[in-house]
């Protein structure tokens, strides 16, 4: 694919990060920006496992969304002591997202604070994600259409980036925060998506203790290279139009899918797999704007 590797800096200044990075919105790694907290000496998976073992965590795998799985619910269920022990035994597609360390664990809120790198971060949404390895998210954008700091612990991950500029070229489902399920964008089809050879994107290594600078609604899939876990702490976006696009994703967008799959069931689903099939392909003959994150 076309993918430039992300900027790495081992720091940086507010001044350097707004002028340099925010603004233009454009990603970075920041290998040293939370050297300061207590979570880079303590955190691993061995210590996750200590201070909440006990936990039931939900688990999700890489399974082709269906109305019959619900809306975000979860394909498995298990102990996180249980689920550390798998993670350190064996590969496997589960994984954990959106987990509220504040809400889960109060005391690792000890090991950790909220970085000035400029941007008002949402002090009660720090979430963590957790994965085995060769386990990968689908490629996807947030909901809320945030700046997100990424945080990566115990390991090594691997994420492909584009922006939101370049949504024409990726096989959007309608109505959802996804591509096309059955795309590989690490060893893309090209003969299947040819339009995909337009995108242009970025790639990032992550190590434990860097930090990935994710803008207002960029695309990113994430890969466990090894069995490992991330924090994301998130601001609100600063461009009106991405605010309201996040407003329109959670209260029309979100609204109307989940109706959808209740009237319709899995032909919705199908419906819009196709529909991102044919309005992407179409760019190689017409060459339509299609940029909205909209629908």
């Amino acid at each position: 694919m076309n993918l430039e590797a992300v900027p790495r800096v081992a720091s940086i200044t507010k001044k350097e990060f707004l002028e340099g990075y925010f603004k233009p919105q454009k990603p970075v790694v920041i290998e040293n920006g939370v050297v300061d907290w207590p979570a880079t000496q303590k955190w691993s998976l061995d210590y996750i496992r200590q201070v909440a073992g006990d936990k039931i965590v939900p688990l999700y795998d890489d399974r082709p969304v269906n109305h019959k799985d619900g809306f975000n619910e979860p394909h498995a269920q298990m102990k996180m002591a249980e689920y550390v022990d798998l993670l350190k035994s064996k590969p496997t597609k589960y994984r954990i997202f959106l987990w509220n360390v504040l809400k889960e664990v109060p005391q690792l809120q000890k090991d950790f604070n909220f970085p000035d790198f400029g941007l008002k971060l949402k002090k009660n949404l720090p979430m963590l994600f957790f994965g085995g390895q060769n386990s990968s998210t689908f490629m996807h954008y947030d909901i809320d259409m945030a700046n997100i700091f990424h945080v990566h612990f115990d390991g090594k991950k691997e994420c492909i980036l584009f922006a939101p500029s370049q949504t024409k070229y990726l096989y959007k489902v309608p109505y959802s925060l996804i591509t096309h399920e059955s795309i590989d964008f690490e060893n893309p089809d090209y003969d299947a998506w040819p339009v995909l050879k337009s995108a242009n994107g970025y790639k990032a290594e992550l190590n434990h203790g860097d930090v990935l600078y994710m803008p207002e609604g960029y695309w990113h899939f994430m890969k466990y290279v090894t069995p490992g876990f991330s924090m994301s702490l998130r601001s609100w976006p600063k461009n009106p139009m991405n605010f309201a696009r996040g407003l329109y994703n959670i209260l029309v967008m979100r609204t109307y899918d989940i109706a959808m799959r209740k009237m319709k069931g899995q032909k919705w689903i199908e419906h819009k797999n196709a529909k991102a099939i044919t309005r992407t392909n179409s760019l190689s003959k017409s060459r339509p704007r299609i940029n909205s994150l909209d629908i």
